[in-house]
């Protein structure tokens, strides 16, 4: 489909005395200063992020109490329960914080709620557990924030609970001994973007320091921290850039066996980067509790060696396999029947049902119908006697504020800008469906349904050299705030030796004046015709290495090809 290209500025004043202090390229003096890094200083902070730079723990509310808490809970000799969320966020959280309390307190264990059978966050069947089992304190992780409830009923059958999370709070708080949580209004902590597992983290460190241990006692759980960053799609900058960045240097040079096992199972055995953990780990990660129980997740994480990691690895790549599938599947069945409704192209939003589509996965295709048809969509199935599903966004558009709209339709719902999840009683779906369209239809801006890329900077092909890569490869890891640098070059010609791969793929071979290079543009068979006329072509690209027979070259990743105009 057709995208927008929204070039992004910089002030010239302001990338001309950075280029004076850093003496770098000034393409990347502009694209620093287009992300806020405006001096040497900031510079310098960025690429070279210190593990001495993060926060004080102890500056998060609630800090004191929690600590205080849990120390009291080692010394009376009470049991601890470790409870975190099914995905890769709440599993890495609980890994990292029961091996750390479980080390120091042998009374201690772990609970991850079922996706189906409980459903997201603190449950009664959970509460219960911690009743029957005799645990007085429970340490909540990626989750707890909104179950003001349950934390209370808990309170009332003799049980503490610490709350770690990072989701947004509502006007009423759970009544917990502490609460961490930095997006709480009257918490001082300076950065306010720390996912559940980095928050955990936190508590660890601040457990650490209390007990005057030593700093690799809290830093040996970098690469799941990293892990959980990666997948839980959090900005990549101020502390999440350190731990980052940190993470990834032990990924690859001593992460835990689970990471290792995973690793083996698929084969990769290059340096790892960010993007490995979203797309290889994190989602046979998210496939246990989609598909199972994410406890074995979470028992990967805790395994000795790659031995024993690698049986509960092989567990998770059936899961993920299982996952694929359903995945594959359902996404072909939904996008026939959106063929077959005469009244969709019409339409502003997509929302599609099937009773017997696998509840765990109905997310991602909602992603996978938005590659094809770029608006709002929701993707519903049968959940027992009602309906479940999961939406996804476009680009700036308020999903949350749509869902909230057609409420009346709905038993429950929640989620944020992007993302949102719903249940309601079958005979409402046609409703729901209509009021969902009616929603969208009054809040999109034509805008928002086209999709958007943001290029970073416009530069020549004589520019793509191996010191101006070296520098962007300085600047990973990427994400959200921190994207991998999108480029654009005009009025660049097919060499002739353009050609498609596996029927979905182009082969580049583009010529800048006396310069050439080559690419891959992935899923751009629709763009052939016009990179094989022999027009001048305008080009969006990513940089990248690529290796053949043992010589590395760099090479362009294509994201986007238009008819140049002059």
């Amino acid at each position: 489909m057709e995208k927008r290209w929204k070039i992004a500025t910089a002030a010239s004043e302001e990338v001309e005395a950075l280029q004076r202090s850093l003496q770098v390229h000034p393409t990347i003096c502009s694209i620093l200063v287009q992300r806020g890094l405006k001096t040497y200083e900031a510079a310098k902070a960025f690429f070279r992020p210190q593990l001495s730079e993060l926060h004080d723990p102890f500056l998060m509310k609630d800090m004191h109490k929690a600590v205080e808490r849990i120390l009291r809970a080692f010394e009376n000799q009470e049991k601890i329960l470790i409870y975190g969320d099914y995905d890769v966020d709440g599993t890495t959280s609980v890994a990292c914080m029961f091996q750390f309390i479980h080390a120091l307190h042998p009374l201690s264990d772990f609970y991850i709620p079922h996706r189906y059978r409980e459903g997201y966050g603190i449950s009664q069947a959970g509460i219960d557990f911690a009743a029957e089992n005799n645990f007085s304190l429970i340490i909540t992780l990626d989750c707890g924030i909104k179950s003001v409830d349950l934390i209370e009923q808990a309170a009332s059958r003799g049980i503490d609970c610490i709350v770690c999370d990072h989701h947004l709070p509502d006007a009423i708080l759970p009544p917990a001994h502490a609460i961490l949580n930095p997006k709480q209004i009257d918490c001082p902590y300076p950065f306010k973007e720390l996912c559940g597992c980095g928050v955990g983290f936190k508590l660890i460190t601040a457990l650490s320091k209390q007990l005057q241990l030593p700093d690799s006692t809290y830093l040996q759980f970098l690469d799941l921290v990293v892990t959980a960053i990666a997948a839980d799609i959090v900005p990549i900058y101020g502390e999440n850039r350190i731990l980052a960045f940190h993470g990834m240097k032990q990924v690859n040079e001593n992460a835990c066996a689970g990471i290792r096992a995973l690793l083996k199972l698929s084969g990769v055995q290059k340096i790892l980067h960010i993007q490995n953990l979203v797309f290889i780990i994190a989602p046979r990660i998210n496939a246990a509790g989609r598909m199972d129980d994410a406890r074995k997740a979470v028992q990967l994480f805790l395994q000795p060696d790659v031995a024993t990691a690698m049986q509960f690895a092989e567990q998770l790549q059936v899961n993920n396999d299982e996952r694929r599938e359903a995945d594959s599947q359902i996404t072909i069945e939904a996008l026939e029947l959106i063929k077959n409704d005469p009244y969709h192209s019409a339409k502003k939003s997509t929302l599609v049902y099937k009773e017997t589509w696998h509840k765990g996965v109905v997310g991602i295709v909602a992603s996978r119908l938005i590659d094809t048809y770029y608006r709002p969509t929701i993707v519903l199935t049968k959940s027992g006697d009602y309906v479940a599903g999961s939406a996804r966004s476009v680009a700036g558009f308020n999903l949350y504020e749509a869902i909230h709209a057609c409420r009346e339709w709905l038993l429950g719902y929640g989620g944020h800008f992007a993302a949102a999840g719903m249940t309601l009683l079958p005979e409402h779906v046609v409703s729901f469906a209509a009021a969902f369209e009616n929603a969208v239809a009054k809040q999109i801006t034509p805008e928002q349904e086209t999709p958007e890329i943001l290029i970073d900077a416009v530069i020549h092909f004589s520019d793509v050299k191996p010191a101006f890569f070296h520098i962007l490869q300085q600047m990973e890891p990427f994400g959200p705030d921190n994207m991998r640098p999108v480029f654009l070059a005009r009025k660049v010609k097919n060499k002739g030796y353009c050609k498609l791969v596996k029927e979905q793929h182009i082969r580049f071979v583009l010529q800048q004046d006396n310069t050439t290079l080559q690419g891959i543009g992935f899923n751009m068979k629709q763009l052939f015709p016009l990179v094989e006329s022999g027009e001048w072509l305008d080009v969006v690209f990513t940089i990248d290495e690529n290796e053949y027979n043992g010589n590395i070259s760099l090479q362009l990743k294509v994201l986007d090809v238009k008819a140049h105009v002059a």
